[in-house]
């Protein structure tokens, strides 16, 4: 990663921050950029407290203008872009019936299109670096997860861009990585947004029993490193991706017997 530009998006808290740490501390230089200034801030000044270069931009994933210009002034300032990390994004708890169509619309502009827009202006940069574009995806872009459906269908929608972007690249030496963590220690599930679009502000999930952001952030760095297509992370998650392929129908049982027992979970047990 010497002598590298890595840009990552979402990266004021959680994996994001994460792998600002990790690959920093490999020698890159790293753009991270959030909607909330202050918590980027403090992220910044503990990368420079770690001897880590690095450039904290404000921007909202979801804002076309805002990503041109997070490009923009990105490669102003370092003068090229080896690696993009989609890392920003939301998720949302609720069932279909009771969400407000907004929700879903708000978590697929930040999961999926904040992605499109990171991707397609990073892109002419990193042809000419031949770097790499990596999705932080999940195992709902594999799985359907009840309670769920808003942030599943966005991750599939991401899984689906970034295999067809692989391909379209298949002779230009990009690298695309589609990473898919399993239920990791973070923020996210404390800021899933309800049914009416507001922020939980607890977890319904024993955090402490997950795998860690550091140890996540890890695992992408090396399967960057490789030059993986794909990465699945978690037995749970590695599981749940091989018995929905082969027993679906088992898979539908399962997963919602798993997710019933979430605290205040709407799913009859």
């Amino acid at each position: 990663m010497q002598q590298k530009v890595v840009l990552i998006t979402g990266a004021s808290s959680g994996i994001g921050r994460a792998l600002a740490f990790a690959f920093g501390k490999e020698g890159a230089s790293i753009v991270i950029c959030a909607r909330k200034p202050d918590a980027l801030t403090t992220v910044s000044q503990e990368l420079t407290e770690a001897g880590i270069n690095n450039l904290a931009l404000t921007a909202d994933v979801s804002v076309q203008a805002d990503v041109v210009k997070l490009i923009d002034e990105a490669v102003a300032h370092y003068g090229r872009l080896d690696i993009l990390i989609n890392n920003a994004g939301i998720t949302m708890r609720s069932m279909v019936v009771d969400a407000d169509p907004e929700v879903f619309r708000k978590v697929m502009d930040i999961n999926y299109m904040g992605t499109v827009y990171a991707t397609r202006y990073a892109l002419p940069h990193i042809l000419k670096t031949k770097g790499s574009i990596v999705g932080i995806s999940s195992i709902a872009g594999y799985r359907g997860l009840p309670v769920r459906a808003g942030y599943s269908a966005s991750k599939f929608a991401m899984n689906g861009f970034l295999e067809a972007l692989r391909t379209e690249l298949l002779h230009s030496g990009v690298h695309v990585l589609t990473a898919c963590p399993g239920f990791t220690s973070s923020n996210i599930r404390t800021a899933a947004l309800d049914a009416s679009g507001h922020e939980a502000g607890e977890t319904v999930r024993d955090e402490e029993k997950m795998m860690s952001a550091e140890e996540c952030a890890d695992h992408i760095l090396r399967a960057v490193k490789h030059r993986k297509r794909e990465l699945v992370l978690t037995a749970q998650g590695k599981l749940t991706v091989f018995l929905n392929k082969l027993f679906p129908k088992l898979t539908d049982t399962l997963v919602y017997n798993t997710l019933a027992k979430e605290k205040n979970s709407p799913l009859k047990r």
